[in-house]
């Protein structure tokens, strides 16, 4: 579509079932339809900071095991006469 074309000029463009849906339109269901937008907008966002706290929750737990286990390794080199 040419961004640059006049507003009717560019409407012409769209397929016609797209222009018809448009004309129907009310000044109410372009309100719903702009706050829908804002909504999808927020989910993905919220939904990308889940999904990198998540990952990173994973990475924290499973490195402060490998450090703890490696923790219990250098205090067992190093007093050899406890048990294991």
């Amino acid at each position: 579509m040419d961004e640059d074309a006049k507003t009717p000029d560019r409407l012409m463009e769209l397929p016609e079932e797209t222009r018809k849906f448009l004309a129907q339109l009310r000044d109410d269901d372009i309100d719903t339809l702009k706050d829908g937008l804002n909504l999808v907008n927020s989910i993905r966002t919220v939904g990308t900071f889940m999904k990198w706290l998540i990952i990173g929750v994973i990475g924290i737990f499973i490195g402060s095991v490998m450090i703890w286990e490696n923790v219990l390794k250098v205090i067992r080199f190093l007093t050899p006469d406890l048990p294991k």
